[in-house]
């Protein structure tokens, strides 16, 4: 699996895991092409694996945030109004986005933008014009639960 694939999934899906189990499919298993048990980090595809993750997190389509059981969630762009018009179902930490960095020293660290800072003002005009239900539905069923 290519970046571009694994973009055209996110894209396909709106709303994926990164490697987390949950209501939604997990990237992880998607690039490696099986299930995995246990941490992805141990798996042989591994370095594709982290290699692709950091493409698609990297993407300026691509909301990172801790959305679904505050487990590291991708949403793709083209949901982004409907997760600001469904914004008074979460808690802003939950639809905060979440960026991963890596300090001088080699440390790794995540930096919060709360929401609605994240959101370009596009996005917010869209959300206006969406109901709060076809918002819920257009993220999934995991949503309406």
């Amino acid at each position: 699996m290519t970046a571009e694939q694994a973009l055209d999934f996110v894209r396909e899906h709106g709303v994926v895991l990164a490697s987390a189990k949950g209501a939604v499919p997990r990237l992880t298993e998607v690039i490696a092409g099986q299930p995995i048990k246990g941490s992805w980090w141990a798996h042989p595809k591994s370095r594709q694996i982290f290699t692709i993750l950091q493409a698609v997190t990297d993407s300026k389509d691509i909301l990172v945030c801790r959305l679904i059981d505050g487990k590291v969630t991708l949403v793709h762009r083209r949901l982004w109004p409907s997760l600001v018009r469904a914004a008074g179902r979460f808690s802003p930490a939950r639809i905060a986005q979440v960026r991963e960095a890596h300090t001088p020293s080699g440390k790794h660290v995540s930096r919060e933008v709360p929401f609605p800072k994240w959101v370009p003002s596009e996005v917010k005009e869209q959300a206006k014009g969406i109901g709060e239900q076809e918002a819920l539905m257009a993220l999934g069923p995991w949503a309406l639960g």
